[in-house]
């Protein structure tokens, strides 16, 4: 393993887990000065398809995304992320991620497993920070109780912290006929979720054995769930194999017939 690059992901994870967005955290490495995956590979004397910036701690925010979005760094392998429409072609081709290949485990894992949940879950939710540049733990992420739909942080720059809110986004969107205007003070919101879990924290610690019961059924009632939405996908993912089983054998036969060359032979692995 890469430990100074293992070291450099786990710091991006723990920015997004922290609040910060792809942009925000590619300013902080930037002000950082740690370096970009580029300029590391030709460091270590690793080849890389792109150019060397000029400026060699030039993160940016879609180099931060396709981090925070690669299963690699679970410990898995992918493949079939890439294609070309011919072997003639050189331009290479994106396959949505239904197509991929994920051979789990092959490899020493990065990030843990509940990191990259977590943080794959706040990316379905992503919000970008407000024209003040502040942020809340809860943007993207608080819906209304009625609508169901997001509650949009509102904050100025002329704000104190007391003043900064949230509201339905349809009510403001659509109307309060739609739905009823919904308005909580982000300072309201973070203590009622602080005093919530205050209070499970509380019923944990005096109630541990019936947790450890509900905490096990509800695991066992996941797994389940898990189990029955991956068997799908492995059934998928072995009529791959054989496919390319079928497909490699094809080409090794007509190589050794004579009807592919040793040349395109070799290119077509």
């Amino acid at each position: 393993m890469d430990a100074e690059a293992a070291e450099v992901v786990k710091r991006i994870f723990a920015l997004c887990l922290g609040g910060y967005g792809p942009t925000q955290i590619a300013r902080i490495l930037k002000e950082e000065q740690v370096i970009t995956p580029t300029i590391h590979f030709m460091q270590t004397g690793r080849t890389t398809r792109n150019a060397p910036p000029d400026n060699p701690y030039n993160w940016t925010g879609d180099t931060i995304a396709d981090i925070l979005e690669r299963p690699e760094y679970q410990g898995h392998t992918v493949n079939f992320k890439t294609y070309k429409q011919s072997y003639k072609s050189k331009k290479t081709c994106y396959n949505p991620k239904e197509k991929w290949l994920v051979f789990e485990n092959t490899h020493e894992a990065i990030i843990d497993a509940d990191t990259w949940e977590r943080v794959q879950e706040l990316r379905k939710n992503k919000r970008g920070p407000t024209r003040t540049g502040k942020t809340n733990m809860f943007s993207g992420i608080v819906r209304c109780a009625d609508c169901g739909e997001k509650l949009y942080y509102c904050t100025s720059r002329n704000f104190e912290a007391r003043q900064d809110h949230f509201v339905c986004s349809t009510s403001r969107l659509k109307g309060k006929e739609i739905c009823p205007t919904h308005f909580i003070r982000a300072v309201v919101l973070e203590q009622g979720v602080l005093a919530h879990l205050r209070l499970v924290i509380s019923c944990v610690a005096n109630h541990e054995e019936q947790f450890r019961k509900a905490m096990g059924a509800k695991q066992k009632t996941e797994a389940k769930k898990e189990l029955a939405t991956k068997r799908p996908q492995a059934t998928r993912a072995e009529r791959r194999i054989e496919e390319l089983d079928r497909l490699f054998k094809r080409i090794y036969e007509d190589n050794a017939n004579g009807k592919l060359s040793d040349s395109r032979f070799s290119n077509a692995f």
